[in-house]
This record gives structure tokens, C-alpha cells and sequence, in this order.
């Protein structure tokens, strides 16, 4: 099984001594996009009033160019451990077990905005880039992502997806057409009916579902089976639309 999970804008500063090393990042044949994006980020660094503009920075946020401009020799740290807020929060992975975040390592992909998918446990820097953002001289992050992204999942042949992205990410690498795929939809019955559910609460439930299923390391390759074992852990989960199971919240 292979869980995708989205970023979160909120990240840890800092890091150990080794920076980014793109040879080691998992779905090695994204490299070429790597370089592509990062050399764009960086020269849109270097000019602070166009990147404020194009990142959606505050006043009170400029450092982050100054971040961007250091995302090659930054200090790194695994990206499951990069991550903040309510689902990373959710997920504690500084809390669980050695063999419990081996698997997430496994099992786990984070999908980045300027590296496209990265393994749980694969060291990155922080960077300071979302979805939507379009780098002057480069193309659209759907461009430069979604065929190369597509190819790499398919290369990589996992047997069972979960798809925990949200939609802007799925955009930037859709599954491979034909693979045994679920995307997770969060929502809330209580009103009556099975209504999407609020921000928060669709990002922590994907948090504690990824922290089960770490816990558990729970063999599945189907739907139904991901919703079988679901029951057992006292989670809610029934299938919605054609390739689509939701969690309720």
C-alpha cells in the first residue's frame, strides 16, 4: 500500500548538518523537475518585492524569501517531521515507535510543491511554495508535475493508493489510470447526511488515519479492505462515489 499525503504551509525551521540531497529523495526519475523548480525558485529569490508579490507574502512573512533562497544548503530533516499542524499534528510521528516509522517511510509519500512526491523519511529542507503558485520563466507546476509524477507512480507500481491529497495536489500527479486507487474524502453526518467536512477536521482525521495505520501496519489492497480494518479500529468509513471511500470525521 502506498498512502499520499498533501504538505502543510506550517514547517519546522531548522535541521541537521546534511542539506538536500536530490539523489536520495524516493521517485529518483523526478529529478530533472527537481532541478527545474528549485533553480526558478531561486532566482525568484533573489528578487524580494516580485516574491513577496507571487508567494502571497505579509509583511511579517518576508523571511521566508530568504528561506527559499537557502533551500539547497539549508539543513534537512525527515519531511513526516517537517511538517506542522493539524494533520501532521495529528499523525505525532515523533512519537511513534522505530518500527512504526519505518513503515511510514515505506509506505508514505509527502507531495511538495517544489520536489514533487517525497518518501516520509527522506530529508528535506523548509521552502516556503504551495500548489498554486506559478514561478516566473517556468511553467505551471501542472506542467512541469503531472505527467512526470503520473509516470513515477507508475514506475513504481504500488499495488493498493490511498489518496489522502488534497485536490490542488492530485492535480500536480494523478494516480496512474487503472491502479487499484481510493481518494479519501473527510466528511461529517452531523446534520443527518454525510456533508464535507470543515478544514480542521478533514485534516486531523487524515492525520489519526495515517497514525492507525502505522500503528496497525495493516496488509490491505482494496477499499473495502482499508474499510474492513477501519471498523476494527473503531474508525467509520464507507464507500462513496467510483473510487472514492469516506471517512467520517
Amino acid at each position: 500500500m502506498l498512502i499520499m499525503l498533501p504538505p502543510s504551509e506550517t514547517k519546522r525551521s531548522g535541521g541537521g548538518r546534511s542539506s538536500l540531497d536530490l539523489d536520495a529523495l524516493s521517485l529518483p526519475s523526478l529529478r530533472l523537475q527537481r532541478e527545474r523548480i528549485l533553480d526558478a525558485l531561486a532566482g525568484l529569490s533573489a528578487k524580494p518585492s516580485t516574491a513577496a508579490r507571487v508567494l502571497g507574502l505579509s509583511p511579517r512573512q518576508l523571511g521566508e524569501i530568504e528561506v527559499n533562497a537557502r533551500v539547497r544548503s539549508a539543513g534537512t530533516m525527515a519531511a513526516i517531521d517537517r511538517y506542522t499542524g493539524v494533520l501532521y499534528d495529528a499523525v505525532d510521528a515523533a512519537s511513534l515507535a522505530p518500527a512504526e516509522r519505518r513503515w511510514l517511510g515505506a509506505h508514505v509519500l509527502i507531495h511538495t510543491a517544489p520536489l514533487g512526491p517525497v518518501g516520509a523519511l527522506d530529508r528535506i529542507p523548509a521552502y516556503r511554495m504551495g500548489a498554486s503558485v506559478s514561478l516566473p520563466g517556468a511553467p505551471t507546476l501542472k506542467r512541469v508535475w503531472a505527467d512526470a509524477v503520473t509516470e513515477a507512480l507508475a514506475q513504481a507500481a504500488p499495488r493498493f493508493v490511498l489518496d489522502l491529497r488534497s485536490e490542488a495536489y492530485v492535480a500536480l500527479g494523478p494516480v496512474p489510470a487503472g491502479s487499484a486507487s481510493v481518494y479519501v474524502r473527510v466528511v461529517s453526518d452531523a446534520g443527518g447526511g454525510a456533508v464535507r467536512a470543515l478544514n480542521h477536521f478533514n485534516k486531523h482525521a487524515k492525520g489519526a488515519l495515517v497514525r492507525a495505520l502505522a500503528e496497525d501496519r495493516p496488509r490491505l489492497s482494496t477499499g473495502r479492505g482499508l474499510a474492513q480494518w477501519a471498523a476494527g479500529r473503531g474508525l467509520r468509513m464507507s464507500e462513496g462515489a467510483p473510487g472514492e471511500i469516506l471517512l467520517f470525521a
